[in-house]
């Protein structure tokens, strides 16, 4: 800290930095290195956490494509209705139902 005429000073927060005078010029240089070491580990902190999130995304995309190779699809079944059996409600069209009706051959 040339612009302070200091050179060294105790680190933020000691016993030795308590005791300094609060005009002293060190306890400046040591509030300074404090505040911009704790800019520096938020910054790495933050780019962590960017880092995790980016690592857990891919693994969910590689989870998800793993699942699509080893799952089968199938086409839907087509509802029919039982006799004995109530109506069976279309999905997708309220109101609507499939009922049981015999047929004559």
């Amino acid at each position: 800290m040339t612009a302070l005429r200091v050179s060294n000073w105790p680190i933020y927060g000691t016993h030795e930095w308590l005791r300094l005078d609060p005009q002293d010029p060190r306890v400046y240089a040591a509030i300074l290195e404090a505040a911009e070491w704790h800019r520096i580990t938020e910054e790495r902190n933050r780019a962590n956490s960017f880092l995790l999130a980016l690592a857990t995304q891919r693994q969910a995309a590689e989870a998800k494509a793993k699942r699509g190779l080893t799952t089968r699809s199938r086409p839907p079944h087509k509802l029919t209705a039982t006799a004995g059996w109530p109506p069976i409600q279309i999905p997708g069209r309220p109101g609507e139902y499939l009922t049981y009706q015999e047929t004559i051959e």
